[in-house]
């Protein structure tokens, strides 16, 4: 028996997906974790966190080309291929975007003023699909009771809220 051989037994890789045993779908589950790994090590490290939607499309395709090639929906080599390829333009994009603030913001979005000088800016608030107590309950999350006590705030790309506090001078 050949290495190829060898391989195609322990993965099933000849197999349809409802022919594939316990033995095959456990030796694909570790499998695919080490080359995700590896995969994974290579990429920028940002996108695990899902900074921007460019980030996340990323997350969720990996998973699900991951999991088809391990349940056997689509074969398990050329799948991982399509995961580097991925990861690859991913990076490519990153980089051109880092050098690029145009090109970033095409790509991953411009964050949007909520608040300046301690007023809710409620053009900006609706367009962002926001409403006033979405907006209260953020603050209240980065310890702002009200939009007065922030001299800034900004829905950033990932959709998170970030603020600058206001400064009061006794």
């Amino acid at each position: 028996m050949d290495v190829a051989e060898l391989v195609d037994r322990i993965l099933g890789l000849s197999l349809k997906s409802e022919q594939l045993g316990y033995g095959h779908m456990a030796a694909r589950a570790a499998l695919m974790y080490l080359l995700l790994i590896i995969i994974i090590r290579g990429a920028k490290k940002r996108f695990l966190s899902n900074a921007t939607a460019f980030d996340f499309i990323l997350t969720v395709m990996i998973g699900a080309i991951a999991a088809r090639a391990m349940t056997g929906g689509a074969p398990f080599f050329p799948a991982m291929l399509g995961v580097v390829v991925m990861v690859a333009a991913h990076w490519l994009i990153s980089l051109a975007a880092r050098n690029s603030p145009g090109f970033s913001g095409l790509v991953k979005g411009y964050p949007t003023p909520l608040i300046r000088d301690g007023k809710v800016l409620e053009k900006k608030l609706a367009d962002a699909h926001m409403s006033r107590d979405d907006l209260d309950e953020d603050l209240r999350e980065k310890g702002v009771s009200s939009a007065s006590e922030a001299k800034e705030a900004w829905l950033e790309r990932s959709g998170k809220l970030s603020v600058i506090k206001r400064i009061h001078s006794s």
